[in-house]
């Protein structure tokens, strides 16, 4: 019997019944949302190890968004068949995943490449409006 393949993030839908979902606008919000993902990645049975690492990522994509767009975004966390999702939802344009991590002396360009290294998947989804980049991380 083949082992089962876990759902690329692509192929996952959002169940909005099992989501928690969290808007932030400025950077004084960065703080209480990287505690919400926390808590909620934990609460989801993520061991602690992981947590950190989810937590990282969501900050650094949090961050990019407060940097480079207007109106802040949201986070949305759910878990289901063994793995945890995450999307981090705002208006900015499409995101170009597969960079390399940027020079040692750069001043910035490390937030995609880190997230890329410590998520399990990370893919981009665009929708009218606003741009999704989801992220799996296996429980």
């Amino acid at each position: 019997m083949p082992a089962e393949r876990p759902e690329t993030v692509t192929e996952q839908s959002v169940p909005a019944h099992l989501a928690d979902t969290m808007s932030y606008r400025v950077a004084t919000d960065v703080r209480a949302l990287r505690g919400f993902v926390s808590a909620g990645a934990l609460a989801r049975g993520l061991p602690a190890d992981r947590v950190e690492l989810l937590t990282l990522a969501v900050s650094e994509l949090a961050t990019n968004t407060l940097q480079h767009t207007t109106g802040g975004g949201r986070v949305r966390l759910w878990a289901e068949s063994g793995q945890l999702f995450c999307d981090v939802v705002d208006q900015g344009p499409t995101r170009a995943l597969g960079r390399g991590m940027p020079a040692a002396d750069a001043i910035r360009g490390r937030g995609l490449a880190i997230v890329e290294r410590i998520c399990d998947e990370v893919a981009v989804l665009t929708h009218p409006g606003e741009t999704v980049v989801r992220i799996r991380l296996s429980l």
